[in-house]
């Protein structure tokens, strides 16, 4: 489930088998450590090994049952993982140059990442915002933005490279997870951003470095808003 459906965040219980284990948990932090983890278990004695266990496998919170799980602190707590998540970080980067868009707009683009649909395109984002796909690329024209599908583009490969950078991932269930269809059109479109396969995407850049070089591409003012 984790390679190829949209999972941005796992709630994971030590002791659902029904004794206190952590090595399946430890295996998925080895696998995939870009998705966070929210430890939600009984408060027992012997739970606190097994927590610290998870603390220094990158299990960074956890809610205990019956203790502090109402569910406003069970939904903050979601929600604080989340913001880790990788399509949340590039939505952090990417924010400041989309600010001046129809919140509408900006919603649509999250949903593109959050829960990608099969290949979304330009037409379906328009459709998510409830506007035509001329209104869509005027917003994107009227405020001097690449176009809405290089937005689309750059934004997915970025979340795409992130993912890959999990040695959990293989290119095809990075392009099955991110609605590419088909592992050719993923690796097309890194080779026209980055110069690279995806292969060597995954083993020449960082994820600091990837987003420098979608930033200096298309938003060129980056580095001047930043300094």
């Amino acid at each position: 489930m984790i390679r190829r459906e949209p999972i941005e965040v796992a709630v994971v219980d030590p002791r659902l088998s029904g004794e206190l284990r952590t090595r399946e948990i430890e295996r998925l932090r080895i696998l995939f450590p870009s998705l966070p983890m929210l430890a939600y278990t009984g408060l027992t004695p012997d739970s606190a090994g097994a927590l610290l266990t998870l603390g220094r496998a990158g299990v960074r919170r956890a809610i205990f049952h019956r203790f502090d799980d109402a569910p406003d602190a069970l939904q903050r707590a979601i929600t604080a993982e989340l913001e880790q998540s990788a399509s949340w970080q590039v939505l952090s980067v990417l924010a400041p140059h989309l600010d001046a868009l129809p919140a509408s707009l900006r919603r649509a683009l999250e949903a593109a990442l959050h829960d990608p649909w099969e290949a979304p395109t330009v037409s379906t984002i328009a459709a998510y915002a409830r506007i035509n796909r001329r209104t869509c690329e005027r917003w994107f024209e009227r405020l001097a933005l690449p176009s809405p599908r290089v937005v689309l583009i750059a934004a997915r490969l970025l979340y795409a490279h992130r993912l890959l950078l999990d040695p959990g991932y293989t290119i095809e269930d990075v392009a099955v997870k991110l609605g590419f269809g088909k592992v050719r059109t993923l690796q097309q479109h890194v080779r026209d951003i980055f110069g690279l396969t995806a292969g060597e995407l995954r083993i020449s850049l960082s994820a600091e470095e990837a987003t420098a070089i979608v930033l200096d591409r298309f938003f060129p003012d980056a580095k001047q808003a930043a300094s």
